[in-house]
Protein backbone atom coordinates (compact mmCIF):
# COMPACT_ATOMS: atom_id res chain seq x y z
CA UNK A 1 0.00 0.00 0.00
CA UNK A 2 2.84 2.38 0.86
CA UNK A 3 4.54 1.70 -2.46
CA UNK A 4 1.31 2.38 -4.37
CA UNK A 5 0.79 5.66 -2.51
CA UNK A 6 4.37 6.69 -3.29
CA UNK A 7 3.90 5.95 -6.97
CA UNK A 8 0.71 8.02 -7.14
CA UNK A 9 2.44 10.87 -5.32
CA UNK A 10 5.26 10.83 -7.84
CA UNK A 11 2.72 10.91 -10.65
CA UNK A 12 1.46 14.26 -9.37
CA UNK A 13 4.86 15.86 -8.75
CA UNK A 14 6.16 18.29 -11.36
CA UNK A 15 8.95 16.51 -13.22
CA UNK A 16 11.05 18.20 -15.84
CA UNK A 17 11.13 16.43 -19.17
CA UNK A 18 14.43 14.61 -19.79
CA UNK A 19 16.66 16.41 -22.28
CA UNK A 20 16.31 13.57 -24.81
CA UNK A 21 12.58 14.39 -25.19
CA UNK A 22 13.11 18.13 -25.60
CA UNK A 23 12.79 19.31 -29.20
CA UNK A 24 11.51 22.39 -30.96
CA UNK A 25 8.21 23.41 -29.37
CA UNK A 26 7.13 24.66 -32.77
CA UNK A 27 7.37 21.20 -34.27
CA UNK A 28 5.48 19.67 -31.37
CA UNK A 29 2.73 22.26 -31.65
CA UNK A 30 2.42 21.58 -35.37
CA UNK A 31 2.26 17.80 -34.90
CA UNK A 32 -0.32 17.73 -32.10
CA UNK A 33 -2.43 20.44 -33.71
CA UNK A 34 -2.35 18.44 -36.94
CA UNK A 35 -3.35 15.25 -35.11
CA UNK A 36 -6.31 16.98 -33.45
CA UNK A 37 -7.43 18.26 -36.85
CA UNK A 38 -7.10 14.74 -38.30
CA UNK A 39 -9.18 13.32 -35.44
CA UNK A 40 -11.91 15.92 -36.03
CA UNK A 41 -11.94 15.13 -39.75
CA UNK A 42 -12.14 11.37 -39.10
CA UNK A 43 -15.07 11.79 -36.72
CA UNK A 44 -16.94 14.21 -38.98
CA UNK A 45 -16.60 12.03 -42.08
CA UNK A 46 -17.71 8.96 -40.16
CA UNK A 47 -20.75 10.44 -38.48
CA UNK A 48 -21.77 13.08 -41.03
CA UNK A 49 -24.64 11.05 -42.50
CA UNK A 50 -25.93 9.61 -39.22
CA UNK A 51 -25.40 12.57 -36.86
CA UNK A 52 -23.83 15.87 -37.92
CA UNK A 53 -25.67 16.20 -41.26
CA UNK A 54 -28.45 13.73 -40.51
CA UNK A 55 -31.35 15.97 -41.72
CA UNK A 56 -29.82 15.97 -45.22
CA UNK A 57 -29.61 12.17 -45.45
CA UNK A 58 -32.26 10.69 -43.15
CA UNK A 59 -35.75 11.59 -42.00
CA UNK A 60 -36.04 9.15 -39.09
CA UNK A 61 -35.58 10.87 -35.71
CA UNK A 62 -32.55 9.98 -33.62
CA UNK A 63 -33.19 8.29 -30.28
CA UNK A 64 -32.41 10.45 -27.19
CA UNK A 65 -29.66 8.07 -26.04
CA UNK A 66 -27.96 8.32 -29.43
CA UNK A 67 -28.22 12.11 -29.26
CA UNK A 68 -26.50 11.99 -25.87
CA UNK A 69 -23.89 9.59 -27.20
CA UNK A 70 -23.10 11.88 -30.13
CA UNK A 71 -22.98 14.94 -27.90
CA UNK A 72 -20.63 13.38 -25.33
CA UNK A 73 -18.23 11.87 -27.85
CA UNK A 74 -18.18 15.05 -29.94
CA UNK A 75 -17.54 17.09 -26.79
CA UNK A 76 -14.52 14.93 -25.98
CA UNK A 77 -13.04 15.45 -29.44
CA UNK A 78 -13.70 19.20 -29.29
CA UNK A 79 -12.18 19.40 -25.80
CA UNK A 80 -9.12 17.49 -26.96
CA UNK A 81 -8.65 19.93 -29.85
CA UNK A 82 -9.20 22.91 -27.52
CA UNK A 83 -6.68 21.59 -25.00
CA UNK A 84 -4.14 21.09 -27.78
CA UNK A 85 -4.72 24.65 -29.01
CA UNK A 86 -4.35 26.05 -25.50
CA UNK A 87 -0.98 24.38 -25.06
CA UNK A 88 0.10 25.59 -28.50
CA UNK A 89 -0.94 29.10 -27.45
CA UNK A 90 0.97 28.77 -24.15
CA UNK A 91 -2.24 29.00 -22.11
CA UNK A 92 -1.33 26.09 -19.86
CA UNK A 93 -3.13 27.72 -16.93
CA UNK A 94 -6.48 27.43 -18.70
CA UNK A 95 -5.47 24.01 -20.02
CA UNK A 96 -5.11 22.74 -16.44
CA UNK A 97 -8.46 24.19 -15.40
CA UNK A 98 -10.24 22.51 -18.29
CA UNK A 99 -8.52 19.28 -17.32
CA UNK A 100 -11.01 18.86 -14.47
CA UNK A 101 -13.89 19.02 -16.92
CA UNK A 102 -12.00 16.57 -19.11
CA UNK A 103 -11.81 14.01 -16.31
CA UNK A 104 -15.56 14.26 -15.70
CA UNK A 105 -16.32 14.12 -19.42
CA UNK A 106 -14.08 11.07 -19.82
CA UNK A 107 -15.97 9.17 -17.11
CA UNK A 108 -19.29 10.16 -18.72
CA UNK A 109 -18.00 9.02 -22.10
CA UNK A 110 -17.28 5.51 -20.79
CA UNK A 111 -20.68 5.26 -19.09
CA UNK A 112 -22.63 6.52 -22.11
CA UNK A 113 -20.55 4.47 -24.54
CA UNK A 114 -21.13 1.22 -22.66
CA UNK A 115 -24.84 1.93 -22.21
CA UNK A 116 -25.30 2.77 -25.89
CA UNK A 117 -23.48 -0.41 -26.91
CA UNK A 118 -25.82 -2.53 -24.77
CA UNK A 119 -29.00 -0.78 -25.91
CA UNK A 120 -28.01 -0.91 -29.60
CA UNK A 121 -26.89 -4.52 -29.25
CA UNK A 122 -30.16 -5.45 -27.57
CA UNK A 123 -32.14 -3.89 -30.42
CA UNK A 124 -30.06 -5.66 -33.08
CA UNK A 125 -30.22 -9.00 -31.28
CA UNK A 126 -34.00 -8.72 -30.91
CA UNK A 127 -34.20 -8.05 -34.65
CA UNK A 128 -32.54 -11.40 -35.30
CA UNK A 129 -28.92 -10.32 -35.75
CA UNK A 130 -27.14 -13.03 -33.76
CA UNK A 131 -23.79 -11.40 -34.56
CA UNK A 132 -24.70 -8.64 -32.10
CA UNK A 133 -23.54 -10.90 -29.27
CA UNK A 134 -20.00 -11.18 -30.60
CA UNK A 135 -19.80 -7.59 -31.87
CA UNK A 136 -20.53 -6.23 -28.39
CA UNK A 137 -16.90 -7.05 -27.54
CA UNK A 138 -15.71 -4.34 -29.97
CA UNK A 139 -17.30 -1.25 -28.33
CA UNK A 140 -16.72 -2.68 -24.86
CA UNK A 141 -13.05 -3.08 -25.76
CA UNK A 142 -12.96 0.55 -26.92
CA UNK A 143 -14.31 1.72 -23.58
CA UNK A 144 -11.86 -0.36 -21.55
CA UNK A 145 -8.83 0.77 -23.56
CA UNK A 146 -9.97 4.42 -23.46
CA UNK A 147 -10.51 4.23 -19.71
CA UNK A 148 -7.02 2.84 -19.09
CA UNK A 149 -5.26 5.38 -21.30
CA UNK A 150 -7.28 8.42 -20.15
CA UNK A 151 -6.84 7.49 -16.49
CA UNK A 152 -3.10 7.07 -16.97
CA UNK A 153 -2.99 10.41 -18.78
CA UNK A 154 -4.72 12.12 -15.86
CA UNK A 155 -2.45 10.50 -13.26
CA UNK A 156 0.61 11.68 -15.22
CA UNK A 157 -0.79 15.10 -16.02
CA UNK A 158 2.25 16.86 -14.53
CA UNK A 159 4.65 14.86 -16.70
CA UNK A 160 3.97 16.77 -19.88
CA UNK A 161 5.70 14.48 -22.36
CA UNK A 162 3.90 11.41 -21.00
CA UNK A 163 0.55 13.14 -20.48
CA UNK A 164 0.15 14.52 -24.01
CA UNK A 165 0.99 11.19 -25.60
CA UNK A 166 -1.42 9.24 -23.42
CA UNK A 167 -4.28 11.68 -24.06
CA UNK A 168 -3.67 11.52 -27.82
CA UNK A 169 -3.74 7.71 -27.71
CA UNK A 170 -6.88 7.73 -25.54
CA UNK A 171 -8.64 9.85 -28.16
CA UNK A 172 -7.37 7.72 -31.04
CA UNK A 173 -8.59 4.57 -29.27
CA UNK A 174 -12.23 5.57 -29.77
CA UNK A 175 -11.92 6.43 -33.48
CA UNK A 176 -12.76 2.95 -34.79
CA UNK A 177 -16.53 3.55 -34.61
CA UNK A 178 -16.28 6.68 -36.77
CA UNK A 179 -13.80 5.12 -39.20
CA UNK A 180 -16.05 2.08 -39.66
CA UNK A 181 -18.68 4.43 -41.11
CA UNK A 182 -16.42 6.11 -43.66
CA UNK A 183 -18.10 5.90 -47.10
CA UNK A 184 -15.28 3.83 -48.56
CA UNK A 185 -15.50 0.39 -50.18
CA UNK A 186 -12.73 -1.13 -47.98
CA UNK A 187 -14.89 -0.54 -44.89
CA UNK A 188 -17.01 -3.50 -46.01
CA UNK A 189 -14.12 -5.71 -44.85
CA UNK A 190 -15.23 -5.05 -41.27
CA UNK A 191 -12.87 -4.88 -38.27
CA UNK A 192 -9.77 -5.59 -40.36
CA UNK A 193 -10.34 -2.34 -42.26
CA UNK A 194 -11.40 0.04 -39.51
CA UNK A 195 -8.89 -1.30 -36.98
CA UNK A 196 -6.17 -1.08 -39.62
CA UNK A 197 -6.87 2.59 -40.31
CA UNK A 198 -7.10 3.31 -36.58
CA UNK A 199 -3.63 1.81 -36.23
CA UNK A 200 -2.31 4.36 -38.73
CA UNK A 201 -3.37 7.06 -36.28
CA UNK A 202 -1.65 5.10 -33.49
CA UNK A 203 1.55 4.83 -35.54
CA UNK A 204 1.70 8.58 -36.25
CA UNK A 205 3.03 9.36 -32.76
CA UNK A 206 5.90 6.84 -32.73
CA UNK A 207 6.87 7.83 -36.27
CA UNK A 208 6.99 11.50 -35.21
CA UNK A 209 9.11 10.60 -32.18
CA UNK A 210 11.55 8.66 -34.35
CA UNK A 211 11.79 11.52 -36.82
CA UNK A 212 12.35 14.21 -34.20
CA UNK A 213 13.95 12.38 -31.26
CA UNK A 214 15.30 9.18 -32.84
CA UNK A 215 13.54 7.10 -30.18
CA UNK A 216 9.96 6.33 -29.19
CA UNK A 217 8.61 7.55 -25.87
CA UNK A 218 7.52 4.70 -23.53
CA UNK A 219 3.98 6.12 -23.43
CA UNK A 220 3.67 5.48 -27.15
CA UNK A 221 5.23 2.04 -26.83
CA UNK A 222 2.96 0.71 -24.08
CA UNK A 223 -0.12 2.74 -24.96
CA UNK A 224 0.15 1.90 -28.63
CA UNK A 225 0.63 -1.79 -27.87
CA UNK A 226 -2.44 -1.72 -25.64
CA UNK A 227 -4.58 -0.44 -28.51
CA UNK A 228 -3.14 -2.68 -31.23
CA UNK A 229 -3.02 -5.89 -29.17
CA UNK A 230 -6.54 -5.34 -27.84
CA UNK A 231 -7.98 -5.43 -31.37
CA UNK A 232 -7.36 -9.10 -32.30
CA UNK A 233 -7.74 -10.04 -28.64
CA UNK A 234 -11.29 -8.74 -28.38
CA UNK A 235 -12.21 -10.37 -31.70
CA UNK A 236 -10.91 -13.69 -30.37
CA UNK A 237 -12.73 -13.28 -27.04
CA UNK A 238 -15.93 -12.40 -28.91
CA UNK A 239 -16.09 -15.94 -30.31
CA UNK A 240 -15.73 -17.75 -27.00
CA UNK A 241 -18.65 -19.43 -25.29
CA UNK A 242 -18.01 -17.48 -22.09
CA UNK A 243 -18.29 -14.12 -23.86
CA UNK A 244 -21.36 -15.11 -25.88
CA UNK A 245 -23.10 -16.26 -22.69
CA UNK A 246 -22.22 -13.01 -20.90
CA UNK A 247 -23.28 -10.91 -23.90
CA UNK A 248 -26.56 -12.80 -24.12
CA UNK A 249 -27.20 -12.04 -20.45
CA UNK A 250 -26.40 -8.31 -20.93
CA UNK A 251 -28.61 -8.07 -23.99
CA UNK A 252 -31.42 -9.99 -22.36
Amino acid sequence: MTTMASNLTLAHEPVAAPARWSVSRGRDRLFYTGMSAAVIAAVFVGFARTYFLRPYFQTAPLAPLLHLHGLVFTSWVVLFAAQTALVAGRRTDLHRRLGVAGAVLGALLVAVGATTAIVSGRRNFAAGHSGALAFLAVPFGDMIVFLILATAGILYRRRTETHKRLMLLATVSILAAAISLWPLAPMSAGPVAFFGITDLFVAAGPVYDLATRRRVHPAYVWGGLLIVVSQPLRLAIAQTGAWLAMARMMLG
